[in-house]
């Protein structure tokens, strides 16, 4: 998940619904989750001479005596001398000095060098991001509400959130690499520890016996272990792993991209194409963070693309045509193999997945880069906008709980029966109304826990951002 400003990307960009099945690759059933920072437009050249449009030719070496003579002498001003100074209006102390400066330093100082030719960047954060992350965030809990298999394909959450962690991740690189590297993981691990703690209690408390894989829940390079008890808490994990390994990877990656970028992010679905027709992963952990890597690794180089200002050069046809193509094979493959794995859900078809969401979230982004889209309009709809700017502060807090609240809504509106008042006018058999029970208790959680991204991110820790 990219998690925003330095925000990671993260998640919070697979189980299929809520209490429905599991990921790409693992025999697991998974389900989606929605995930877990901006450029700026750089400010006109500054020059350190003088702007020497006012001074007189003569005062200038290079330019030859300049003549007068077809010029009307100036109007005679009362009180004035007529000699050739005595006209001129008293020159400021501090202009004098700096006109003399700058006349001495003008042979002696370079010509600044002119402005890079760049692709213009907003400045600050950029709200069509930001509301595409929450789009997302909201879509993965609606998800994992209701399952149903159309949603990944209306708004494709996981390839989004790659690709807006991507596009961050590039803009950071311009630091160290290490630097980028450990203050992702930084923001990244501490919420996670902290809910980690909780479930893996609990499961301990249920009869869960864990092995040496217990180090995965302590940096989650694969995927942490736990029992069938908490499964449906755990499940979701695989979104933190695959980012992981795409921070960790991105120093070369975005070398290899800056080398060839229009033949590195087309070649980029190619791994995906190896895993499903040529090689079969290990079913594993190994096998697992394999196939989701090979299913976004497109949408992440793609983040780069957008970064770098590749999307904007790009001729609309082919950007849209190519795109189109992604989508229509992508969304053909998943239909006719729906045999294999009993839905038509891109979430169980990595392969499909993969070219639907490529081609998705390139419109999405090519959409930004070529009308410059900012949203900067959101700010009129003050509550809408503060949402918006919740959801991006606490983007890890509410993927990682998002899924514990659906399961804490089940027995609390298992307690609405004994009311009668709420059994006759509540509709607690209504999956709606699960779903509303559950964004009241996700609020909870990031009211009650949201305050550990502000100390992962070395920030003073808030109830809201």
């Amino acid at each position: 998940m990219s998690w925003g400003t330095d925000q990671p990307g993260y998640p919070p960009e697979q189980p299929p619904g809520y209490g429905y099945g599991d990921g790409y690759g693992s025999g697991r059933q998974q389900q989606p989750y929605g995930q877990p920072q901006y450029g700026g437009r750089p400010y006109p050249q500054q020059y350190d001479g003088h702007d020497q449009q006012g001074y007189a030719p003569e005062y200038v070496p290079e330019y030859p005596p300049a003549d007068y003579s077809a010029y009307p002498a100036p109007e005679q001003v009362p009180g004035q001398l007529s000699g050739d100074t005595a006209q001129l209006p008293p020159v400021e102390p501090e202009f004098a000095a700096t006109t003399e400066a700058g006349l001495r330093g003008r042979e002696s100082e370079p010509e600044p060098a002119p402005a890079p030719d760049a692709p213009p960047k907003p400045a600050g954060r950029d709200r069509y991001f930001d509301t595409l992350r929450a789009v997302a965030l909201v879509r993965v809990v609606t998800y994992h509400t209701f399952g149903w298999a159309w949603a990944g394909m209306v708004f494709p959450s996981m390839g989004i959130m790659f690709a807006l962690a991507g596009t961050l991740m590039a803009k950071s690189l311009e630091r160290p690499a290490l630097k980028v590297i450990r203050s992702r993981i930084r923001r990244l691990l501490p919420p996670f520890w902290f809910w980690g703690f909780f479930v893996v209690t609990a499961m301990l408390i249920h009869d869960w016996m864990p092995g040496w894989q217990i180090v995965y829940w302590i940096v989650p390079l694969g995927d942490p272990p736990g029992n069938a008890w908490g499964e449906q808490a755990w499940e979701i994990l695989w979104y933190l792993r695959t980012y992981l390994w795409f921070v960790l990877l991105s120093p070369l990656l975005l070398r290899v991209f800056r080398l060839a970028p229009v033949a590195v992010l087309v070649l980029s679905l190619a791994p995906i194409l190896v895993v499903h027709f040529l090689w079969e992963p290990p079913d594993d952990r190994f096998g697992s963070a394999l196939t989701d890597l090979a299913t976004f690794l497109f949408c992440w180089i793609l983040g780069f693309a957008h970064r770098d200002g590749v999307l904007q050069r790009l001729k609309p046809f082919a950007v849209v045509v190519l795109s189109l193509a992604a989508i229509g094979y992508g969304g053909w493959y998943a239909f006719t193999h729906q045999a294999e794995t009993g839905s038509y859900d891109l979430d169980d078809i990595p392969l499909a997945q993969a070219f639907w969401s490529a081609g998705f979230v390139t419109l999405l982004m090519y959409a930004k880069a070529h009308f410059r889209i900012d949203f900067a309009g959101l700010a009129r709809f003050k509550r809408l906008d503060r949402i918006v700017t919740i959801f991006n502060a606490r983007a890890v807090t509410l993927y990682l709980w998002h899924e514990i609240a659906l399961i804490l809504a089940v027995p609390l509106i298992d307690q609405f029966w004994n009311v009668p008042a709420f059994e006759t006018y509540l509709p607690l058999e209504s999956q709606w109304f699960m779903f509303g029970i559950g964004w009241i208790l996700i609020a909870v959680f990031i009211l009650l826990c949201g305050w550990v991204e502000d100390v992962a991110a070395k920030k003073k820790p808030r109830l809201l951002p």
